[in-house]
């Protein structure tokens, strides 16, 4: 990495003529490639230096001189210099066909499919503001910013963002930025604490979309009983269930409510579900936009009682139980024996009868699994983003009818897409969803049938 003083100091001016896939805007300066920060396709920027390689230019937008028609205000002040977000000074909408456009390119240039070989599903969007029910928040004492700073950290830095409230968080959360300041400036343990886990749970359809918020505060040493005490008054004073973490995942111990009752939950009101989770349980962010995702999949599987479903990756049954309501009969697998354990506590605790799950390594040799000699003809697959490939051979040899690929890489998706080409299947439609807005982040689903 270069130093700041070899890089040019004065700003230059650049055409930006594209965009990144990380949503930087591209250009160049004296035929070098420069990715440009902050920057949209057809604008003209002033823009500074931030690092200088062989092969290209890294810089930051100072001034817009011509701005693209899809340049908005960002709703948040901190926008600029928040890792929290790139991209809110983008259109949401086009933001959205971005996505889009590169969920097709990355079909033709892995998978060599063109967009008129399938159905374009239409852009799946929700709220792009208070959306987020999930983060991770860095804490730190900052001498120099005027005491402790919560929040996400600065782009491209280590640094925590100084900020009073997020505008992509849920209000619930962004509220208690400042309070828990405030919280954290008063404990002898400040400079043992480096951050805290949000978890958003919601109360019920009918409290009219009440949530409650649990905090995992992670600490380095132990806290002293005075700073208990002021972590017991700040949970009951905002009505937040308090978790303290002293070390790995086995030391997380719930301290407010003083009861053994770990879970957060969310509502699936069309399915007649209440879905349990763990604070630190993976979920997906965005909850109005899950619930659009998973009516969206049951459309497309078109499920009927005479259905087997097998879903693979399924965590704590975020398909499976809505699916086992449509279908005969579904099984969910998923490599954590946690997750297996609360995706069969939510079947039972929702009289689910008809869903079963099973704990396996989708990532290695499977063996002679009870699940492995069952018949399904229709099969969700929703990995992380490394993808599916290495179960794919095995889905060959069960010749479903339909496969239903939820992805959050483009890439491993067309890596997977043309692998299933080969195998026989026919790429029936495809789109994306707008999981986590103003970000660069593609959220997409394919569907897949039997040539």
């Amino acid at each position: 990495m270069y130093r700041r003083k070899n890089l040019p100091e004065q700003a230059v001016e650049i055409a930006i003529t594209g965009i990144s896939h990380e949503g930087r805007g591209i250009g160049h300066i004296n035929g070098k490639v420069a990715f440009v920060d902050g920057a949209l396709p057809n604008e003209v920027i002033k823009a500074k230096y931030q690092r200088n390689r062989s092969q290209f230019s890294e810089l930051k937008t100072l001034e817009v001189i011509k701005a693209a028609s899809e340049r908005v205000k960002p709703p948040c002040d901190y926008s600029e210099a928040c890792g929290g977000c790139s991209l809110q000074h983008w259109q949401s909408g086009a933001q959205l066909s971005f996505k889009e456009d590169m969920l097709i390119d990355q079909l033709n240039r892995i998978a060599n499919i063109q967009s008129v070989d399938f159905e374009i599903l239409p852009q799946l969007q929700a709220h792009t503001l208070g959306y987020r029910r999930k983060a991770r928040l860095a804490v730190r004492n900052v001498v120099k910013k005027g005491g402790v700073l919560v929040g996400f950290r600065e782009k491209n830095s280590g640094f925590v963002m100084d900020m009073k409230g997020c505008e992509v968080l849920v209000e619930e959360v962004s509220c208690l930025l400042e309070p828990l300041r405030s919280l954290i400036t008063s404990l002898d343990g400040l400079e043992e604490i480096p951050q805290i886990e949000v978890a958003v749970g919601e109360l019920g359809p009918e409290k009219e979309s009440g949530k409650i918020v649990a905090l995992i505060l992670r600490h380095l040493k132990n806290l002293s009983e005075t700073d208990l005490k002021c972590l017991l008054k700040f949970a009951e004073r905002f009505e937040v269930e308090l978790y303290l973490q002293s070390g790995g995942m086995e030391t997380v111990e719930k301290f407010f409510p003083s009861d053994d009752h770990e879970r957060l939950y969310y509502y699936l009101p069309d399915y007649d579900l209440k879905m349990g989770f763990h604070p630190l349980d993976f979920t997906q962010i965005n909850g109005e936009l899950n619930t659009m995702i998973i009516d969206l999949a049951i459309g497309l599987l078109d499920l009927d009682q005479a259905d087997s479903v097998l879903d693979l990756f399924c965590g704590l049954g975020n398909f499976t139980l809505p699916v086992a309501r449509k279908a005969g009969a579904v099984v969910g697998i998923e490599g954590s024996c946690e997750m297996v354990e609360r995706a069969r506590e939510n079947a039972q605790n929702n009289a689910v009868v008809n869903a079963e799950f099973h704990s396996a390594d989708l990532y290695k040799s499977l063996g002679q699994d009870s699940w492995l000699s069952k018949n399904y003809n229709k099969i969700i697959l929703d990995p992380p983003r490394s993808g599916a490939l290495e179960i794919i051979p095995f889905l060959l040899k069960m010749n479903p009818e339909k496969i239903l690929y939820i992805s959050c890489n483009p890439a491993t998706l067309a890596r997977d897409t043309a692998e299933l080409i080969s195998g026989g299947y026919k790429l029936k439609s495809a789109g994306v969803m707008d999981m986590f807005p103003h970000t660069s982040h593609v959220e997409s689903i394919a569907e897949f049938v039997l040539r």
